[in-house]
């Protein structure tokens, strides 16, 4: 599965990317931010994500640059669990972008294309997070059509280690769906 947005195209991680993808990422700056990165973040680290499978129903992507293939993050979605409120197909929303590239819109854009992806599969729900010491991430999301939902809550950051406060963020794709639809004469 590939998704070409107006400068980005989302690919699948192979292999063979582990190094771009680990230049990219090892920054402690990118990897406190995420939930399930360690710090510091190791070339094993890498070739470990790379070689996950790729599974159509819960994409996860490489973000390179259309132009140019340079690697410049990743994103993708994952089933909420069931103790989060998960159960009912509502998928959660990752990513990260390397450091040269903030600031560019890449995050939205390449969120605003998962979402796209997530209305293809079907997912009825979308809902994201951020640490509070990273409103950035939360301007990324208002600006890919999420919801802030007035829900604080603390997520454990692996790079941390320990709890760190978060705001969530939620999107409902089918009211999405019914929004766009042209009103009944």
């Amino acid at each position: 599965m590939f998704h070409r947005s107006e400068r980005l195209l989302l690919r699948p991680a192979w292999p063979e990317d582990w190094q771009a993808v680990y230049a990219a990422i090892a920054d402690e700056g990118i990897v406190r931010n995420l939930a399930t990165a360690p710090w510091p973040y190791s070339a094993a680290d890498a070739r470990a994500w790379c070689a996950l499978p790729f599974t159509p129903e819960a994409p996860r992507f490489i973000i390179t640059l259309a132009d140019s293939g340079e690697v410049i993050g990743c994103i993708g979605i994952g089933p909420l669990p069931p103790e989060d409120g998960g159960g009912d197909g509502t998928m959660e929303l990752g990513y990260w972008i390397a450091r040269p590239h903030w600031g560019r819109g890449y995050a939205g854009e390449a969120a605003r294309a998962l979402v796209e992806i997530a209305h293809a599969c079907g997912h009825p729900r979308i809902v994201a997070s951020h640490f509070l010491d990273n409103p950035a991430s939360g301007r990324v999301l208002r600006k890919a059509g999420f919801l802030p939902t007035g829900k604080g809550g603390r997520h454990f950051s692996l790079a941390r280690g320990y709890e760190a406060q978060t705001n969530g963020y939620a999107l409902d794709l089918a009211e999405e769906v019914e929004r766009s639809l042209p009103a009944a004469a």
